[in-house]
């Protein structure tokens, strides 16, 4: 049998082994129970499992309910949650893929609508049925017009978040995900902090650039020594603001060198969110257009990254693999199109390495009883 191409080829980081480089992205369902992953969320993410991606990442999950972006996503932060999410990790690692959880906090984004119900700010409804708060930020800024101001973090504020985040990662490694990914991505609230448009604070954690880092790194050094050694820590990071004045990729670049030095095992390389405008981000119309990203801090920073972003077919993501742009090829709305497509990009890519065992067991066995039906 042939080599297989690169994008599906394993990668080993730390003691896991990916047995491909194709990622399942972190995917906001704003389906949650009072923070509680239910059915909607077992199927979503199970049958990326069951269509052969290496690493499925279940949403952008809170620490604490203040951190949520709106009242219906998921949260891990109490015993319920945890005992949801271990069902969940459970049925996708049965097939095959490994597990990842994305930890997050929206900061000035909180309290928001879920997108079918107009997003933005919370309606006075949902004030009225106890499924809005105040948001918390580095600054008192709003995130933009009509949304609310946000109160300051204090000292105590910011010790409390970062030992949500560690609390966080005990239950993740309870709920026995393989892979943990710190959300500093998006405009939420690690994004705040590092991005001069978001943190105009006056203390150790305000002004120039290495102080802005300070307490995002903090926050990561502390989930590092909690996760375990054995487990790749991931950390999202939206490579720039695409605004003026705002976080720049060289910025990122420094931030890389600080995280490799954490331990951090790959950076997940998205863009923009601090503010509504992307006016200097690459066109996002263009394929694989925030591969640049990952390409430039995977070079100068000498650590794994992973891409995402308008990379729909498997010629583009082997390309980018092989051509170690990074390492890892995450996607979302084609896997919502196709949850297969990894299989499908498989035969695609390598039809020779199409075997029974590329498929889950049921799977396979529809696939074997589909080749002998007369066409």
């Amino acid at each position: 049998m042939s080599t297989p191409p690169a994008l599906f080829q394993p990668l080993q980081l730390r003691e896991l082994t990916l047995k491909n480089r194709v990622v399942v992205s972190p995917m906001c369902q704003y389906s949650a129970d009072h923070g509680v992953p239910n059915d909607w969320h077992l199927v979503h993410l199970g049958r990326f499992a069951l269509g052969g991606a290496g690493l499925v990442f279940a949403e952008a999950t809170a620490v604490e309910p203040e951190g949520r972006i709106s009242a219906a996503d998921t949260g891990l932060y109490n015993d319920e949650q945890q005992a949801s999410f271990t069902r969940i990790v459970r049925f996708l690692k049965e097939q095959g893929a490994a597990t990842a959880v994305q930890l997050a906090h929206a900061g000035r984004k909180a309290s928001t609508r879920a997108p079918w119900l107009g997003g933005g700010p919370a309606s006075a409804e949902q004030a009225r049925n106890g499924e809005t708060w105040t948001p918390r930020a580095p600054s008192a800024l709003p995130f933009t017009e009509g949304f609310p101001v946000p109160r300051e973090l204090t000292k105590a504020d910011l010790a409390e978040i970062k030992a949500s985040f560690v609390a966080s990662a005990a239950r993740a490694l309870a709920a026995d995900f393989d892979v943990l990914e710190v959300h500093a991505a998006h405009g939420y609230l690690l994004t705040q902090f590092l991005s001069p448009i978001s943190n105009q604070r006056t203390d150790e954690y305000g002004g120039d650039r290495e102080a802005r880092m300070r307490w995002p790194l903090e926050l990561i050094q502390e989930v590092r020594a909690a996760w375990p050694a054995a487990r790749p820590l991931f950390v999202r990071i939206s490579a720039v603001d695409g605004t003026e004045g705002g976080w720049s990729l060289e910025d990122s670049v420094a931030f890389g060198h600080e995280l490799k030095a954490l331990g951090v095992d790959a950076i997940d390389c998205s863009s923009g969110g601090v503010t509504p405008s992307i006016a200097t981000i690459p066109d996002p119309k263009q394929h694989g257009y925030q591969v640049p990203f990952a390409q430039r801090i995977k070079r100068e920073v000498g650590i794994p990254t992973m891409t995402v972003g308008r990379i729909t077919d498997p010629e583009l993501a082997n390309a980018i693999v092989q051509g170690g742009s990074a390492d890892l090829v995450a996607l979302a709305r084609p896997l919502l199109d196709d949850p297969n497509w990894a299989l499908h990009a498989r035969e695609v890519l390598w039809p020779e390495g199409l075997g029974d065992s590329a498929y889950p067991r049921q799977v396979g066995y529809a696939v074997k009883a589909l080749k002998r039906a007369p066409r």
